[in-house]
């Protein structure tokens, strides 16, 4: 299914998000943090609509090299959308007002000790990314009609867990939860349906 990068779109999606049922996650155990899944045009010329995603720095110590969402934990007194549209500027240099914020989908607690909050935004209109290299090897465009093919997704079975580990195809490389399972989620918003992705764990090299 196509999705071009248009007003008609963001206005379905903006209303999708303001009828998402979220679910918060219950407790105060966990620290709490904050990704921007930023909906952007797609940088082929297709006019489709695509999601701002990071390969991770290799001298960052955690999850180095790692593909993800522009995010981190929060500051104190900072609401989800302070968060993650701070998190945005500081990787990506990116700056997005308040207004460009179309909903935050579920919570998804990690085997890390952190609950990630995913925050959708809305990148109008040409931006030049400034890469924070501390925290940013690269950034990529990836078309939201490349990960709506059932293909794209799979789901595994591992002995260390009785939850299923989910994997998302991008190209010949693959996404693995946290970032897997919060994209997964708007892949399911954007096609009209209401998908819990708490359930879906994360493979063993990222249980740290």
């Amino acid at each position: 299914m196509s999705h071009l990068f248009a007003a008609t779109f963001r206005e379905t999606l903006t209303r999708a998000c303001a009828a998402f049922p979220r679910i918060a996650y219950p407790g105060a155990d966990l620290k709490r943090a904050a990704v921007a899944i930023t909906l952007v045009e797609a940088d082929d010329g297709s006019g489709e609509t695509a999601f701002l995603l990071t390969r991770r720095a290799a001298a960052m110590r955690a999850h180095a090299g790692q593909w993800a969402l522009p995010g981190g934990r929060c500051d104190p007194g900072e609401t989800l959308e302070q968060a993650a549209l701070r998190e945005l500027e500081e990787e990506l240099g990116v700056t997005l007002p308040a207004s460009e914020i179309l909903g935050v989908l579920d919570d998804y607690p990690t085997r890390s000790g952190y609950v990630i909050s995913p925050v959708v935004a809305w990148l109008d209109g040409a931006c030049e990314m400034r890469l924070n290299p501390a925290e940013v090897a690269s950034a990529h465009r990836i078309r939201l009609d490349h990960i709506g093919d059932e293909t794209a997704v799979s789901f595994e079975t591992i002995p260390e867990s009785p939850r299923p580990v989910i994997r998302m195809r991008i190209g010949d490389q693959h996404l693995h939860a946290p970032t897997a399972a919060l994209v997964y989620q708007l892949r399911e918003l954007v096609a009209g349906r209401v998908t819990r992705v708490a359930d879906l764990d994360q493979p063993v090299f990222a249980w740290r």
